[in-house]
């Protein structure tokens, strides 16, 4: 679904840099004006089903019906950043901006300057997805901060006070553990995920849902007060991703919902990476 305010005309004419993000459930496809600074929210905005397998030419199609990114080949973006973690899909994805793009796109691993000072033992097994979330979450949270990415996994970045990357934790994503229960106890349905009423379930699909989202909310709250323990302080706590909104109103800690911090890292590492 796109957002924001401008006229997609005016949208298409100032398009500065498109930024994807490839997750193994959705794809995002984020426009950023002409201009725009770090801390700037996308002008137009996507969320796409990642597909099992995806073409060169099926990426460029997808990429040239958005409003305000192309209209047909040789229609050129100021530049392009990508995030994948479906190793299938980047090639595709790679060729798809380049035939949009005025300058050869940038993707986010190694060789990438992140500006981000690294605890991780080998940076080069982190996540693209993750950087994006660490640099977003420096530029505009006050730190120390905790960055929680709700997807086919729950993705839990730490960043210090000094804006150093702690490192994290990655566990099962909240439909994950739903679908898995579902396939390994024969007598569970799958279900619908939503907010039981109730903590003490009195059907199995009441019981699960308390056990699968209540427990999602429990697990996260035990797993910020141990990250604030390690660090010796209070956090920030930062929520983005599918079911953001829904956690953030179900755990205790306070938590600012951010639908658009990946993409944001995203486009500063993009600004980052050609000013050089």
């Amino acid at each position: 679904m796109a957002s924001g305010s401008r006229h997609e005309g005016d949208v298409a004419r100032a398009c500065g840099v498109v930024a994807v993000d490839v997750g193994n459930t959705v794809t995002s496809v984020g426009v950023f004006a002409a201009g725009a600074q770090a801390h700037d929210d996308p002008v137009l905005r996507w969320d796409l089903s990642t597909p099992r397998s995806l073409t060169a030419d099926e990426a460029f199609l997808t990429l040239a019906s958005l409003p305000g990114v192309g209209e047909g080949e040789g229609r050129a973006v100021g530049a392009s950043i990508l995030s994948c973690v479906v190793p299938t899909h980047a090639q595709a994805w790679q060729g798809a901006l380049a035939r949009l793009s005025a300058t050869r796109p940038l993707v986010v691993g190694p060789g990438l300057r992140t500006g981000l000072k690294m605890r991780y033992r080998d940076p080069a097994e982190i996540g693209p997805d993750r950087i994006a979330d660490a640099v977003a979450t420096r530029e505009r949270y006050e730190l120390p901060a905790v960055a929680i990415d709700f997807g086919t996994t729950v993705n839990m970045e730490v960043i210090g006070r000094d804006g150093t990357f702690l490192g994290g934790l990655i566990a099962p994503g909240i439909a994950l553990g739903a679908r898995s229960l579902s396939e390994w106890a024969a007598r569970l349905p799958l279900i619908r995920l939503e907010v039981p009423r109730e903590v003490i379930g009195r059907s199995t699909r009441e019981a699960m849902l308390s056990g699968v989202v209540l427990g999602e909310a429990a697990r996260l709250d035990g797993l910020i007060d141990l990250i604030c323990e390690e660090l010796g302080e209070r956090a920030t706590v930062v929520m983005t991703g599918e079911r953001a909104a829904q956690m953030a109103a179900l755990v205790s800690h306070e938590a600012t919902v951010d639908a658009t911090l990946t993409l944001r890292g995203l486009h500063q590492l993009c600004l980052q990476n050609r000013r050089g």
